[in-house]
């Protein structure tokens, strides 16, 4: 219990820093260029990196012991925020080689964190679903709390100090881990040594041949795109329009946050009973594309604040069903290449959301782009409805029979698992926190 307590204290900490960046750095770049299409190209500097050191240093993870590439990772961001608070004063060229630098370390240290953590749930005991719900919830709150803090943090102390707290909040998750997860449930290293290649393969031939985790890696790929684009460029430059004060930032993903945790205070009572299936397709398409329909109809931002706090409510349960699913499902001598190799591919989307949701908004205006992409959302979280055959497996509570010895050759199909005659389980965290 001790560990998990630490992971979800650390996790806090440092979901609160996340947010104070992700509100800072655009409007960094906005007062700076003035540009939002800069905004968007920053974005993408930080986040393709993100999503290509997952896979990359999976086998690294396993190697090194996820609990120290954690603390490494966490103390070396630390430093490349603190340049980043100060990166403009060189040009926007020498801010973005510091947003890729940290993308890659947060990414590596995001990977690392995911392994901790269902060894982590299965030493203290806790109920798989009803872990990942506490867990989201925990982010979910520090992210309340950044989004309450970030708008007039900015206005008051400015985007680069901003930026800096976040620096601080890397510290003192490395400390967190350091102090309060220990080595025993983490570090033991569950995969036999291998090539670097053979093990970056192995995670491949696990998901190959699976319907629902294509349907969901699809699914992931253009809402988390659509997400970005709206975080990243849609509501600074909309709060900029109808507004034009930094205030209201944090205020719009307040909302979102706040309705989250009412949301995952619920779901965390009724999570080991709940209907994963319909729970996670109703959540996904009431919280998915009203809120960017909503912005694009109204200049109102009660409107705005009452659509976010209602997206977040519907959307408590996704992000735990979907751990809790994968937890279950994945061999642990796996868990850090599959994990990462399915949040790679379905954060795919993000570095581009923030490049077309800003060159939507510089080409074809923001109401246009947010009805576009609102589009294309409701498009895919409509998926599970359209293919409920394929989509039901959500709904399997109990782990199956998972095989202990070394991942197949990649030449090899994926050996289904006992009564599953067609694919395996297991989905990407839709979104989470160093």
């Amino acid at each position: 219990m001790k560990g998990l307590v630490g992971l979800l204290i650390a996790g806090t900490v440092s979901r609160v820093g996340s947010v104070l960046t992700f509100l800072a750095i655009p409007w960094l770049v906005l007062e700076t260029t003035g540009s939002p299409s800069r905004m968007g190209l920053a974005a993408a500097a930080e986040l393709l990196p993100y999503v290509l050191i997952g896979p990359l240093g999976a086998p690294l993870v396993d190697r090194i012991g996820p609990r120290r590439v954690s603390i490494v990772a966490d103390l070396a961001s630390a430093a490349v925020m603190a340049a980043v608070a100060f990166g403009q004063r060189g040009g926007f060229g020498v801010l973005l080689v510091l947003l890729v630098l940290a993308g890659a370390l947060r990414g590596l240290g995001d990977c690392a964190k995911r392994v901790l953590l269902p060894s982590t749930i299965t030493a203290s005991g806790v109920d798989t679903t009803r872990a990942t719900t506490v867990y989201d919830g925990a982010n979910r709150l520090a992210g309340l709390l950044g989004a309450a803090l970030g708008g007039v943090l900015i206005a008051a102390l400015g985007a680069p100090r901003t930026v800096l707290l976040d620096g601080v909040s890397f510290v003192a998750c490395a400390v967190l881990v350091a102090a309060l997860v220990p080595v025993r449930a983490t570090d033991t290293a569950a995969a036999p040594p291998e090539p670097y290649l053979t093990a970056l393969r192995g995670g491949v031939a696990y998901l190959r041949g699976d319907r629902l985790m294509l349907g969901i890696l699809a699914m992931l790929f253009v809402t988390n795109l659509a997400d970005q684009a709206n975080g990243a460029v849609f509501v600074p430059v909309w709060i900029d329009e109808v507004l034009g004060s930094p205030e209201a930032l944090g205020w719009v993903s307040g909302a979102f946050g706040l309705g989250a945790v009412l949301g995952n205070l619920v779901f965390t009572a009724l999570a080991p009973r709940a209907p994963r299936y319909a729970v996670f397709t109703i959540g996904f398409l009431i919280g998915g594309s009203p809120r960017l329909a909503v912005m694009a109809l109204s200049d109102e931002l009660t409107l705005v604040l009452v659509a976010a706090f209602g997206s977040g409510l519907a959307m408590a349960a996704v992000n735990p069903i979907l751990a809790a699913t994968m937890f279950e499902r994945v061999p642990e001598h796996l868990q850090a290449r599959v994990l990462s190799l399915s949040n790679a591919i379905g954060f795919a989307g993000i570095p581009l959301g923030g490049l077309l949701g800003g060159w939507a908004v510089e080409h074809v205006g923001l109401t246009p782009a947010l009805l576009v992409f609102g589009a294309c959302y409701l498009g895919a979280t409509l998926l599970p409805a359209l293919s409920p055959g394929t989509w039901r497996q959500l709904d399997r509570h109990q782990p199956q029979s998972l095989p202990t010895h070394p991942p197949a050759s990649p030449t090899d199909p994926p050996a289904p698992r006992p009564g599953d005659a067609s694919a395996r389980d297991g989905e990407p965290i839709s979104s989470g926190s160093r």
